[in-house]
């Protein structure tokens, strides 16, 4: 990938998860970080998104594609394994968190459409 080209997924990238946010907000989510990184090496990814509401806490990754079901497929069990331990470092931030019902989230964005919330994406085993 050329560096123009990392720079345009990036600004995409960003673009999505504030378009994300922006949803999440107007339905009443109260956003608790955007890009949560436990630090390098400890093997936790990057989270798009922890959201809250009504008692549940939500760790959202937004995937933005030309097709909505390109941005569901691009979701790796790697991925996976990763923002759960991401959602583990954040708990251990936030303790007063861990009553909260943890749930794994997926944002879909696509072009000229309203990101896709898809509830509970996926278990947390991975």
């Amino acid at each position: 990938m050329t560096a123009a080209a990392r720079r345009r997924a990036e600004r995409r990238g960003r673009w999505s998860e504030t378009l994300c946010v922006w949803s999440l907000r107007l339905r009443g989510w109260r956003i608790l970080a955007r890009d949560f990184a436990s630090g390098r090496g400890t093997g936790a990814g990057q989270v798009d998104i922890i959201a809250a509401r009504w008692g549940v806490l939500a760790v959202i990754e937004v995937k933005a594609r030309d097709t909505a079901a390109d941005a569901l497929a691009a979701l790796s069990g790697r991925q996976r394994r990763r923002l759960l331990r991401g959602a583990e470092a954040f708990l251990r931030h936030r303790p007063d968190l861990a009553a909260h019902d943890l749930r794994f989230d997926l944002m879909l964005v696509t072009p000229g459409r309203w990101p896709i919330h898809v509830v509970d994406a996926w278990r947390d085993g991975g």
